[in-house]
Parts: C-alpha cells; sequence; structure tokens
C-alpha cells in the first residue's frame, strides 16, 4: 500500500474562521439516483459555502465524475474526497486544471479480484489504476468512474496499482450478491455494498472517514463542530467519525442506526434541511 501523506496548501488556511467541516456524500444525498440535483440543494449548498464553512465533498465517485457536482454547487475552493477516501482532492481555480491530488492511497487488487470471481456469478470488473484511468472487463462502464474506461482481459486488472475496484453483477439479486461477498471472506481491503448489486474496494482501513480526519486535524477544526450527511452502507463510517452525523430518509436501517439524527429523503431535499439549518 502506498500512502502520500503530504497536503500542500492546507497549513495557510488553518487561521481562516471557520464555523463548521461539512461532509457530504453525493449520490443519495446531493443528487438522487439519476444524478439529479434540486434548486434546493444547490441553493442551500452555495448559501453554506458562502457562509464560511468548510465543505468538503466525500463521495464514492472517481475525479471525473465528482467535478460536475463542485461546479453545480460554485465550489471553486476547498477539498473532496473521492473514490471513498482513496484520493483527495485540492480545489483552487489558481491551479491549471483548478483542482489537484493531494492524496492517493493505492493497493494490490490481486487477491480480491481472483476471490471474487470465484464467488460472484456473472461479475464484471473495473479498476481505477494510480494515474486515474480505469480499466474494465466485460465492456463495463458507470456514470461514477468520471471517464470512459478501456476494456481489458480480467488477468490485466490483477497487476494494475488500484486505488478504487468495483464490482457489479447483472445475473445476482442484492441480496445474493451480499451472501456472495459476505461468503467471499475478503481481507487486506476496505469494502462495502452498494444498494444495487455492487461492491467497492479500497485499501485496507481507507474509508471516507480516514481522509475526512486527516483534513480535519490539519485544518484545525474540532470534532465537535464536524458535521456530515450520506445515506450508503460506504457511509457509515463517515456519519461515525461526524460529530453529527446525519443519515437520510431513504437511508438502509444499518445506516440510520449508527446516525444522530435522520433528515428527509433526497426526494424531500432532506440534505439541503440539514445545510439550512447551519445558516
Amino acid at each position: 500500500m502506498t500512502v502520500n501523506n503530504a497536503i500542500p496548501g492546507i497549513d495557510d488556511r488553518i487561521s481562516e474562521k471557520t464555523n463548521y467541516l461539512v461532509a457530504l456524500d453525493v449520490d443519495g444525498t446531493l443528487v438522487d439516483h439519476d444524478g439529479l440535483m434540486t434548486d434546493g440543494v444547490r441553493h442551500s449548498a452555495r448559501a453554506v459555502l458562502e457562509a464560511g464553512h468548510e465543505v468538503i465533498i466525500a463521495t464514492g465517485r472517481s475525479v471525473g465524475a465528482v467535478l460536475p457536482v463542485l461546479t453545480q454547487i460554485g465550489m471553486m475552493r476547498g477539498y473532496a474526497v473521492c473514490s471513498n477516501g482513496g484520493v483527495t482532492l485540492r480545489l483552487d481555480p489558481a491551479l491549471e486544471l483548478g483542482y489537484e491530488v493531494i492524496d492517493r492511497v493505492t493497493f494490490s487488487p490481486r487477491i480480491a479480484l481472483t476471490t471474487l470471481r470465484e464467488k460472484v456469478p456473472g461479475a464484471r470488473f473495473a479498476v481505477e489504476d494510480a494515474s486515474g484511468n480505469f480499466l474494465s472487463t466485460s465492456r463495463f462502464q458507470d456514470a461514477s468512474f468520471g471517464i470512459e474506461a478501456r476494456g481489458v482481459d480480467f488477468h490485466h486488472l490483477l497487476d494494475v496499482e488500484a486505488v478504487r475496484v468495483v464490482v457489479n453483477s447483472a445475473e445476482a439479486s442484492t441480496d445474493e450478491f451480499a451472501r456472495a461477498i459476505a461468503q467471499a471472506g475478503l481481507h487486506g481491503v476496505t469494502y462495502a455494498v452498494g444498494w444495487s448489486a455492487w461492491l467497492d474496494i479500497a485499501a485496507a482501513g481507507v474509508t471516507k472517514a480516514t481522509a475526512l480526519e486527516k483534513l480535519r486535524a490539519q485544518l484545525g477544526i474540532h470534532q465537535s463542530l464536524t458535521v456530515a450527511v450520506g445515506d450508503g452502507s460506504n457511509d457509515i463510517d463517515m456519519l461515525r467519525w461526524a460529530g453529527r452525523g446525519v443519515a437520510m430518509g431513504q437511508a438502509e436501517q444499518d445506516v440510520k442506526s449508527v446516525a444522530n439524527e435522520i433528515t428527509g429523503s433526497v426526494y424531500d431535499d432532506g440534505a439541503a434541511a440539514v445545510l439550512r439549518g447551519l445558516l
């Protein structure tokens, strides 16, 4: 596993007044499962940014897929946690691309891939590599990749230096998929099963929460001033980490059970209600 702990450009922001660190999931929180963001959520997020709170987008999406969300809420400075904690961005309009990768955690996907190929019927695999490219089997493509995946043979994936591994099955039901993952007995990685037959894998010990904690500590924001909003199993650690963890109304019970409170669903602008409460 390779870890880059340097976070350039962060020290000169510590002295700035920050009321709250607000960590926001994207899919199922800021946007619905069709990728749509309402005006209420957009305006509330912009208002929180303008009020001086430290908003950090924390998502399973990869870099290319999170950039349009940042644009929608008018977020040009700050930080974004992508790939479930595997990649952290610093946003600054003075940079050539408007952002830079300041932290990336990689791992070998070989054992997880070979184990899951045996356990999950009809599995399709995609791997985000250390350069931000996506390689996939079976013409596997998803909007969360942010770029078009390049088709490769399964065995080509085994030696990739991976940031994120995605596994999906069109043949298994969500319950069958979850059972297969549980029976696989994955070791040495961190994983979360999504709301469909979908699995995200990161390096061992890497979650949205670990990336957020690194930023929180270096920004000098007290733990009690952290707020997190999310809806998925990959948000559980983040909700536990936050001083105030808020689960979306449509979240499964295992997510709601770790939250301090529950807001409305994504279709009722639940995130907007939380954000307005910070103003």
